[in-house]
């Protein structure tokens, strides 16, 4: 009797230690209708300007929002990060090293790289169309017509002729005199193929020592009569051996930023 005594007592304790436990935090938590201080309420409205600066405000962050969405497709189709990451994936594949260095790495030194090979056309854009366009001196069209400028000029001499002779037959229009007569839709997949064309040649250069050390290896394990051992085991510390004694990042990022000039 005394244990189901002491049992009923545990029971009616716990049910109202959970009752306040409830009832505490019902309390605790604020009501629907209150309002939190410090939190700002952000609303969008669609008004009648009669200022024509509000109306070049919003297209201004219109324009903004367009490049940022678009700036991945321009990073890769318009500067030098194709050629790059071609050539980096290139060199992580001789090395056998599998996924080291790591994608992230890769991707970001080859960010870092473009930054550096376009910083020129970056600050002949931002100085000659940018700045004016910003301080009211041109028209958005002027600062368009500035900024694609040294752009197309960079693309222009890393792109050969032979395909832009391509695209413009393909494109069924009239013979240029010059190639800064052509239009940005010829140039742009020109060059992207162009850059393809010498990132695969870089990569295969890159890759025919590496091979040569990978040949040598199968042929001595094949003439030991290890043919069970698989040859990248053994091939892979003499070609990390080989890539440092060469100081091969140095040789490699040296050979592709003067590639460019």
């Amino acid at each position: 009797m005394s244990m189901k005594r002491s049992a009923t007592m545990i029971g009616k304790w716990s049910s109202m230690l959970i009752l306040v436990c409830l009832i505490g935090i019902a309390l605790s938590i604020p009501s629907a209708h209150a309002q939190a201080p410090g939190i700002p309420a952000i609303t969008i409205d669609v008004n009648q300007s009669d200022s024509p600066e509000d109306i070049a405000v919003t297209l201004q962050i219109m324009l903004l929002l367009t490049v940022i969405t678009l700036a991945p497709s321009i990073l890769i189709m318009m500067t030098s990060f194709v050629r790059l990451i071609v050539a980096f994936h290139f060199l992580r594949q001789a090395l056998s090293t599998q996924s080291l260095p790591p994608n992230q790495m890769i991707v970001g030194l080859a960010l870092f790289l473009t930054v550096f090979i376009m910083s020129p056309v970056i600050t002949d854009i931002y100085e000659n169309a940018w700045q004016p366009y910003s301080a009211q001196e041109i028209t958005l069209e002027q600062a368009w017509n500035r900024g694609q400028e040294p752009l197309r000029d960079f693309m222009l001499s890393q792109t050969r002729e032979k395909d832009l002779a391509l695209f413009v037959q393909i494109a069924d229009i009239a013979q240029p005199g010059t190639p800064d007569d052509l239009p940005m839709r010829i140039i742009i997949p020109a060059f992207v193929i162009s850059e393809l064309q010498i990132g695969f040649q870089i990569g295969f250069l890159i890759y025919m020592p590496m091979l040569i050390v990978d040949m040598v290896v199968a042929s001595v394990l094949m003439s030991m009569g290890m043919m069970m051992l698989p040859p990248v085991m053994i091939s892979l510390p003499f070609k990390l051996l080989l890539f440092v004694l060469v100081d091969g990042w140095y040789l490699v990022v040296e050979s592709l930023v003067k590639s460019f000039q």
